[in-house]
């Protein structure tokens, strides 16, 4: 079976303006469109990019409310994304998440594949109150109930979810684009120059340890600057600016969705930390390992299960201070560079990744609904 009619719901569009289920959305439809598939996005409708095809892949535009509404305007946008596909009468429809969507699971189209990529443990982020935790172990359950398969993005999701719900998935990773370092005076602007700065890229949250992190850094003593990339106009951003505004050595760039500099930054910093601690195969850390970073890891066993004993790992204050000190002495560091360089491209490729999507969403097909 060949030439699946597919829509993608549950970003908030592509090209990439947010995070990573919007990157993995950008890559996999353009590289399942090239295959000679019909590939449908689904992107708000205050995206920037406004065009009705990018890439060989149609854009459907939804009404989102949620710059006026706050939260609640994602689950009446990913309503608008559901009822229009009712309509369209797609093969498939791969959801990516669920937190907005699956309590809309009674309105999926019946005649639909629905295959839900089940993210990380969304309830365990520590950003939410209790009663929102309490929501998203509901909007967990109902997206086993109302999907027909499921895709995991870490094998420890896939444990997970068998343990939990008896649910089989398919462990697929994200990816990432090994690229050449880019030139160094794309740095100016940030004061920094090849080799003597860190550098921090992540939503400004409490679970991706920005602030253990800043404080590690500040109790290392470093005289190297630490640049901290990701907006900072929520409330937790605006809290972690005003607290560390004072404190020589910490830039804050704010969101930068520009590739290139992006690039700049990555490959040429002393040492990339990477907080997150909750979620799977994250994008963000295999996006700085094809960059040749040299990585400072949360430890968890999603960090675990990329890096391996490729990274060094903090779990405290007291960690980060020791990450610091053993980058600066490590003998072999590039040994860790090249050994993660190799997991990208024998493993963490976009092409590869979209590979086994298409794969996996055409055994769905044959398959059938569950």
């Amino acid at each position: 079976m060949s030439g699946m009619r597919l829509a993608i719901l549950g970003t908030r569009g592509i090209p990439n303006q947010y995070g990573g289920f919007e990157q993995a959305a950008m890559h996999l439809s353009a590289r399942l469109a090239a295959k000679g598939h019909q590939v449908t996005v689904y992107n708000a409708h205050h995206h920037p990019f406004k065009a009705k095809s990018w890439n060989n892949v149609e854009i459907v535009h939804c009404y989102d409310p949620e710059p006026q509404t706050g939260t609640a305007g994602q689950f009446i946008y990913d309503f608008n994304c559901i009822r229009h596909a009712r309509r369209r009468g797609y093969d498939i429809i791969l959801f990516m998440g669920y937190t907005s969507s699956s309590v809309w699971g009674r309105f999926y189209p019946h005649k639909t594949m629905v295959v839900s990529n089940m993210d990380g443990l969304e309830w365990k982020r520590s950003k939410y109150a209790a009663a929102v935790r309490k929501y998203l172990k509901m909007a967990e359950k109902w997206a086993i109930k109302f999907s027909d398969y499921y895709i995991s993005d870490s094998p420890a999701i896939q444990s997970y979810l068998q343990e939990k719900y008896k649910a089989e998935s398919c462990f697929i990773p994200y990816g990432a684009e090994i690229f050449p370092p880019a030139n160094p005076i794309l740095l100016q602007p940030y004061q920094i120059s090849a080799g003597k700065y860190f550098l921090l890229i992540a939503r400004m949250e409490p679970e991706n340890n920005i602030a253990t992190i800043l404080d590690g850094y500040i109790q290392s003593g470093s005289r190297l600057p630490i640049v901290v990339v990701g907006s900072t106009q929520n409330s937790y951003g605006k809290k972690l600016s005003r607290k560390y505004a004072r404190i020589e050595g910490i830039k804050f760039a704010g969101g930068i969705f520009d590739p290139e500099i992006l690039q700049a930054l990555r490959s040429n910093c002393r040492l990339y930390f990477h907080g997150h601690s909750v979620g799977g195969t994250n994008p963000s850390l295999l996006e700085a390992i094809a960059a040749g970073a040299l990585i400072s890891a949360h430890e968890n066993p999603f960090n675990r299960a990329v890096l391996g004993k490729d990274a060094f790992y903090f779990s405290s204050v007291a960690g980060i201070r020791q990450a610091i000190l053993d980058a600066a002495t490590a003998v072999d560091p590039e040994r860790m560079q090249e050994n993660n360089l190799e997991k990208i491209k024998n493993t963490y490729n976009w092409d590869r990744v979209a590979d086994q999507y298409e794969s996996y969403l055409l055994r769905c097909l044959q398959s059938g609904k569950k």
